[in-house]
């Protein structure tokens, strides 16, 4: 069993197939739609209403450790993390360039978030790639959370799987109902 091939088949053909293609078109209004009052969303530096924002450039991601309910969150704020997520693991695993929240530099248009996406979700799967089977065995390292340190990294791949699956969905839905709301 090739389980590398079976790792990159299933993310890449949920890619292909369900998450890229509805992204293409989005509009800088759907990107920053806010559903409700009170959104976490990316905001112009200074301008967040959010307990804590961050980034490096003109515009932060909002976040909040205390907040109960967590906020909903714009398409912005949920490309945000998926984009800064890879990007950091990209820096952490397969040699792209150092990201981490409070370095990374959040696009304020929805065409800068896609090009930012395609870039790190074409790393990350080229890193994945590189892998191979024995590589998805070694374990994570000291570059994840200590309780995860002794865990294969295939740990860590599936879960970026999850949560580009997961987010993806988040993004499609909030622009469904953008593209009908009354």
């Amino acid at each position: 069993m090739d389980w590398n091939a079976e790792v990159i088949d299933q993310i890449d053909a949920h890619w292909q197939a369900r998450l890229r293609p509805r992204l293409d078109g989005l509009t800088d209004d759907e990107y920053f739609w806010e559903p409700v009052d009170g959104c976490w969303t990316l905001s112009r530096r200074g301008a967040s209403r959010a307990q804590l924002s961050f980034g490096a450039g003109e515009f932060t991601w909002d976040y909040g450790e205390t907040v109960e309910p967590e906020p909903v969150t714009t398409i912005a704020w949920r490309l945000g993390h998926l984009i800064e997520g890879f990007a950091e693991s990209n820096a952490k695993r397969f040699g792209g360039p150092p990201a981490d929240l409070a370095t990374f530099e959040f696009a304020g248009t929805a065409d800068g978030a896609l090009r930012q996406l395609d870039d790190v979700y074409a790393r990350w799967l080229d890193g994945v790639r590189r892998l191979g089977d024995d590589g998805l065995a070694l374990p994570q390292g000291p570059t994840a959370p200590p309780a995860f340190a002794d865990k294969p990294i295939a740990r860590v791949i599936l879960y970026s799987n999850v949560e580009l699956i997961h987010h993806g969905a988040e993004i499609c839905l909030l622009r469904d109902l953008y593209l009908r709301r009354a």
